[in-house]
């Protein structure tokens, strides 16, 4: 298939449909309402289940029940939308279900507006689970992410995240869907899943107390699910690492940034370069190779003070100072920004 261009939402959904997507539960809100509105010309289709909720909060409830009836499902979102979602998200955490979340990340949610942003890294987690978040880095790699979630989804019982900051939901680029990740083989049987009628041997009840039941399935989680995951699933780009003088880190939009404006700076100065693909598991072991003499260790990120920044300190442990570089009262991170800092502190400004 040759490549096709396509705006980055169109490619999440088109993704998921490829991935065999069975039901679709989600609210409207910018910027990635162009998921919900192919999804829902593109499912009924192929006899997959659209629905349009009347909130984030009911949709999420929705998706939690048709994962426990065994079906491949997924949302779409914003931060605002996401922060309504994450009790059914937590639910599905630790009562071990399937699905697919898409944050296609803007300012805020709290005081925020409609401008791409990165300022979701830490939204997800409210409670004794951890998920796995893929950051993809362009519009290719972000059909990829999207369709080899389900498949990640379903090997480890458990939600995955997809936080794609707002430019890349928006922007167009070329996708060639033949490049797609090889589907997962031997995925387990989802034994656990709730009956239909007329079907028996499956569960007509789904429950999560407090007491024995909840530490059980916290201890499990914790001591054979994550590690797995952490094992499988951790990954990352780096270069230039061993012989830096400084290190650049970042993921998303703001990666693309940091690359352009490394490429304007004095040839002399050895720059090395991280970016995470996986929020969590966050790639400590990649810091752990930066050369013992590099000087600093920035972290571009498109919002304020600084999220991601914090996994990047614990990482380093102390070896070296790392720096934040976002957005300033002009507006949101630009390569400019990156280039004027990084400049400034070589000049020892």
């Amino acid at each position: 298939m040759a490549r096709i261009l396509m705006k980055g939402n169109e490619a999440i959904a088109e993704a998921a449909l490829r991935a065999g997507v069975e039901a679709f539960f989600g609210y409207p809100i910018t910027p990635q309402n162009e998921v919900p509105e192919y999804l829902s010309r593109e499912m009924p289709k192929r006899g997959a289940i659209y629905l349009q909720s009347e909130s984030e909060l009911s949709g999420a409830n929705m998706i939690l029940g048709a994962s426990a009836a065994g079906a491949r499902v997924m949302t779409s979102t914003s931060g605002p939308g996401l922060c309504l979602m994450l009790e059914a998200m937590s639910s599905m955490a630790l009562t071990r279900l399937p699905a697919v979340f898409v944050d296609v990340v803007r300012s805020g949610p709290g005081m925020g507006d409609l401008a791409p942003a990165q300022e979701d890294w830490k939204v997800s987690g409210n409670g004794a689970y951890k998920i796995p978040i893929l950051l993809p880095g362009n519009v290719q790699e972000l059909a990829e992410m999207v369709y080899e979630a389900f498949d990640i989804a379903d090997q480890y019982w458990t939600p995955v995240l997809v936080l794609a900051d707002g430019m890349l939901g928006q922007m167009m680029e070329p996708v060639d869907f033949d490049k797609m990740p090889a589907r997962r083989e031997n995925l387990p049987e989802k034994t656990w899943r709730m009956a239909s009628v007329g079907e028996k041997g499956y569960r007509t009840c789904m429950q999560l107390t407090y007491g024995r039941p909840l530490t059980e399935f916290t201890d499990r989680f914790e001591n054979e699910t994550m590690p797995a995951i952490k094992a499988n699933e951790t990954r990352y780009e780096a270069y230039g690492l061993e012989d830096a003088d400084i290190v650049v880190t970042a993921y998303g939009i703001a990666a693309r940034m940091a690359k352009a404006a490394v490429k304007e700076l004095d040839p002399s100065v050895k720059v090395g370069f991280i970016r995470p693909k996986t929020a969590w598991p966050f790639p400590e072991e990649v810091y752990q190779k930066i050369n013992p003499a590099c000087k600093a260790v920035f972290c571009p990120e498109i919002n304020t003070i600084g999220q991601m920044i914090d996994d990047v300190r614990l990482a380093v442990a102390g070896r070296f100072p790392v720096y934040h570089i976002g957005n300033t009262k002009t507006g949101p991170l630009n390569t400019t920004n990156i280039i004027e800092t990084l400049k400034n502190y070589l000049k020892g400004e």
